[in-house]
């Protein structure tokens, strides 16, 4: 009689919750960030590529043969710090007439026209990978270029460096730090939404209890529901952000540059986790709480 009493409460439960009110909130929360998330992707992409716009100059020595400049340039490419693009070490070389016309176009002087000779040396532009580029890694990165034969002078700007990479540090701070805000203030809110839509609900955890329903019997339906509506509106806000970050790629040609295919799919599948994960923690959490309250407190 107990048992049948039990499943008639499940059927009651089943048919009295909420569903769409708690799949429509975790989505919309989730959803919230997985915008945040991409701002971070797209942050961090951003300054990757500022940090691999940076180059430096290897002046070489004056009179260099053929076979030394090519033996300098499989040197320098074989460094660990060099930019790679797809399987292409980012060395170029800057002939000292490329130098000159470049300085002609940019301050329309011809300095040539009254020295009467090229002063400029031949030199290496150099890309940095992002992750050598720290003002404390570029000046080893200096001096070691500057010890290899047949290099003359090694510049970079610098003052820029540093302070691209202090304000990088800023913001990423600055982000990691709203973010964190963030997904607590999400996991509050999913972990009411939950809490609310269980509230309807305590009578029938109790009338489960009163007709012997053992505490797993009775939270294991919630769980398992609590669980699936988590996944189900991962799958939901990931959708949407998938739509709406192909609208913005389609609108915004630009931005199509700091896209990362990789990471957007990583965190479509970090949302639906932590979709599921808090749906459960939450239901878990509400249903012990209504299962050791007197029927007074119920009230």
């Amino acid at each position: 009689m107990a048992k049948y009493n039990t499943k008639s409460v499940k059927k009651k439960k089943l048919g009295n919750y909420p569903h769409a009110m708690v799949v429509f909130s975790i989505s919309l929360a989730l959803f919230v960030i997985g915008l945040f998330g991409m701002l971070l992707i797209h942050a961090g992409k951003l300054s990757q590529i500022v940090k691999e716009s940076i180059e430096m100059q290897v002046y070489l020595d004056r009179n260099l043969t053929q076979v030394q400049l090519d033996r300098l340039l499989k040197t320098l490419a074989s460094k660990e710090f060099i930019a790679y693009k797809g399987d292409t070490a980012q060395v170029r070389f800057v002939s000292k007439e490329e130098g000159a016309k470049a300085f002609l176009d940019e301050t329309g002087e011809d300095f040539m026209a009254f020295l009467g000779d090229n002063p400029l040396r031949d030199a290496y532009a150099l890309k940095i990978d992002s992750e050598h580029s720290t003002s404390v890694l570029l000046k080893g990165i200096k001096n070691d270029l500057e010890g290899i034969d047949g290099v003359y002078e090694v510049q970079y700007v610098e003052s820029l460096i540093e302070s691209i990479n202090s304000n990088i540090q800023k913001l990423s701070i600055l982000l990691l730090a709203f973010a964190g805000i963030l997904v607590v203030v999400v996991i509050i809110l999913i972990n009411n939404t939950i809490k609310l839509a269980l509230f309807s609900q305590r009578f029938l955890i109790r009338s489960m209890q009163l007709v012997g329903a053992t505490s797993f019997f009775i939270q294991r339906p919630f769980l398992k529901r609590a669980a699936w509506q988590g996944i189900v509106s991962g799958i939901i806000a990931s959708a949407l952000l998938f739509g709406l970050m192909q609208y913005a790629y389609h609108e915004i040609t630009e931005l199509s540059l700091l896209k990362d295919e990789e990471q957007m799919y990583m965190l479509m599948i970090a949302l639906i986790v932590i979709g599921c994960i808090i749906g459960f923690m939450s239901s878990y959490r509400a249903i012990r709480k209504y299962l050791r309250m007197s029927l007074d407190e119920l009230y």
